[in-house]
């Protein structure tokens, strides 16, 4: 009779802890998707802000400038997410987003700052770009999608299970 209660009481408190360790994966899952989506919220704001600024003003460069260090600040957050595993596929491209977008800001400053670069400017406008489009790629897989665009290439799991290494019957 003890022994039914006692395996009883351990298979209970193995699916707690099985059902937690679900919540516990879920809470994570959830936490990212609202971090990222807080992310996407705030780069639509610096886009519509930027896009707002009165080019003829005086102090256009700086407003400028500043946006984009904020925006840079939210990249790197970004790329500091702890990624569940359902994602973890993305965690190269977060973090190739925030260095791009650290270059980015770098040149934009390299090009304003003073007299103005051009060369600056298009470096700046390339890196701006590239992670712009990382960005949009991680929106596409946490919305479902594959990915797709230019330069956007997938690999998924079954690519791995084809030998690349010829047998000797082969050669």
């Amino acid at each position: 009779m003890k022994k039914n209660i006692l395996t009883s009481i351990m298979i209970m408190a193995m699916c707690f802890v099985m059902a937690g360790c679900g919540v516990q994966k879920s809470e994570e899952l959830d936490t990212y998707k609202t971090n990222m989506s807080n992310f996407y919220d705030k780069l639509a704001y610096y886009d519509n802000a930027i896009n707002s600024i009165d080019t003829s003003s005086e102090g256009a460069k700086a407003e400028l400038l500043g946006y984009l260090d904020e925006m840079n600040e939210e990249y790197k957050k970004m790329a500091e997410y702890e990624i569940p595993d359902q994602f973890s596929g993305i965690s190269d491209i977060a973090k190739e987003a925030a260095d791009y977008m650290q270059m980015a800001n770098e040149f934009y400053h390299q090009a304003y700052d003073g007299d103005f670069d051009e060369d600056s400017e298009a470096l700046a406008s390339q890196y701006y770009q590239r992670a712009n489009s990382r960005a949009h790629v991680i929106l596409q897989v946490l919305h479902g999608e594959v990915p797709s665009g230019e330069g956007v290439t997938v690999t998924t799991e079954e690519s791995y299970q084809f030998s690349t290494v010829a047998t000797s019957s082969e050669e």
